[in-house]
């Protein structure tokens, strides 16, 4: 959570001015706002554990309405904050818009946790899925207000679901522009063990269908997580695709296994990386003094859509963005080691993966941290992605799936 963004906020029925909901934020963690000050910060921390529910049923259950927010980024209204927002094709930066549904994501979640009585919150709450996010246009103008809204939409015993939702003013309505489904997780004052959160009440018939739909999530989450190509073998119908695409790059004059050709209109998969590195500073920590989620989400979409832009030539729009689980949190002085490679194409639709990793100079030791999965459509037919190892099969299926996927959303 980072709180970076140039809005106000309606929460509770009370209009936050930016530097209120920084001021709040950092009373409700304890957080220091001098990194010189954040051990000591995190030190006192710890005294916080003795407000910890020793069970789910010794919290206050709470309404879907009582963590619901809208928080407007005035675009239109307050042209000076346009420009952090802009990129070059005069449209909003959309790895922005990441940074700010995270920022927002959290927020609600502390709000549905919220302890009366209490200054300070001992639970540390944290992104643990992005679980997808739709798109319903393609461009985002930068001179007209945003809204974003949102609430936690169904609860387990340590973890939330929150559903947001980005609207924009055009002709004084505001018209839907993206879904978002993020999953938090509560935490104790040191982040170390899981914390319980307080219930979920359900008072229509409505909420009911979404609290069922966030319980079809979690069980579509653990299928998915069974079915991973990491740990079960293709598909009858995958192994035919994969079978397929070897022969078609067979050369027929040799009719070897070992001698391949690209076929027409292709690409092999292994010339689609592009790859960055970032210096991980103090400027971006959350408020827990690791490196900000959305951060870590703006510059992976950014290399993503990099490498989309490089591939087909001719500028990206996303689509989509799912399953993006954060395997391990981001220290403050990591070398950040982020690598994109399209792994799927199919017509004017690009599937590209980013996988990041933290890299520690001192042991040479590489941990991962992210894989982000994202969707591009492209206004022309662009050529054909072709695996050619075991390895590159197994990408190139795997980010099949997630269009698919995706796809699936969109139609739906």
């Amino acid at each position: 959570m980072h709180f970076n963004m140039a809005i106000y906020l309606v929460l509770s029925c009370f209009h936050l001015s930016l530097s209120e909901v920084r001021s709040k934020l950092r009373e409700i963690v304890g957080a220091s706002t001098n990194w010189r000050d954040h051990v000591q910060a995190m030190n006192e921390r710890k005294s916080l554990s003795t407000l910890l529910a020793k069970n789910q049923a010794d919290l206050p259950p709470r309404k879907m309405s009582d963590s619901y927010i809208e928080v407007i980024l005035p675009l239109g209204s307050q042209p000076e904050i346009r420009e952090k927002y802009l990129n070059v094709h005069n449209y909003v930066r959309f790895g922005r818009i990441l940074e700010d549904l995270d920022s927002l994501g959290v927020l609600i979640c502390y709000t549905h946790t919220k302890q009366e009585g209490t200054q300070k919150s001992p639970l540390s709450i944290v992104t643990a899925l992005v679980d997808k996010i739709g798109l319903w246009e393609q461009h985002i103008h930068p001179d007209l207000d945003i809204k974003f809204t949102g609430n936690v939409s169904w609860v387990g015993k340590t973890s939330m679901e929150v559903k947001m939702h980005m609207l924009q003013l055009l002709n004084g309505v505001y018209c839907p522009v993206l879904d978002a489904t993020f999953v938090m997780v509560a935490r104790d004052p040191e982040n170390k063990r899981p914390a319980f959160v307080n219930p979920l009440i359900l008072e229509t018939p409505e909420e009911e269908n979404i609290f069922k739909e966030g319980e079809l999530n979690k069980v579509r989450r653990i299928d998915s997580s069974r079915a991973s190509l990491l740990k079960m073998a293709p598909t009858a119908d995958e192994r035919n695709i994969i079978h397929n695409l070897f022969l078609n790059t067979l050369d027929s004059r040799t009719v070897s296994f070992r001698s391949r050709l690209l076929p027409p209109n292709s690409m092999w998969m292994e010339d689609t990386k592009l790859k960055s590195l970032e210096i991980c500073h103090p400027q971006e920590r959350n408020i827990f003094n690791r490196i900000f989620g959305g951060f870590l989400m703006r510059k992976a979409y950014e290399l993503g859509w990099a490498c989309a832009y490089s591939y087909g030539n001719i500028r990206p729009y996303v689509v989509a963005v799912d399953d993006i689980m954060f395997q391990k949190p981001v220290e403050i002085g990591s070398l950040l080691l982020l690598s994109s490679q399209v792994c799927y194409t199919e017509k004017n639709y690009i599937q590209v993966r980013v996988h990041s990793e933290v890299y520690d100079p001192d042991t040479r030791v590489h941990h991962t941290t992210n894989v982000f999965h994202f969707t591009f459509m492209l206004d022309k037919v662009i050529p054909d992605v072709v695996p050619k190892t075991y390895g590159e099969s197994m990408l190139y299926l795997d980010g099949k799936r997630h269009f698919d996927s995706a796809m699936k959303e969109d139609s739906a």
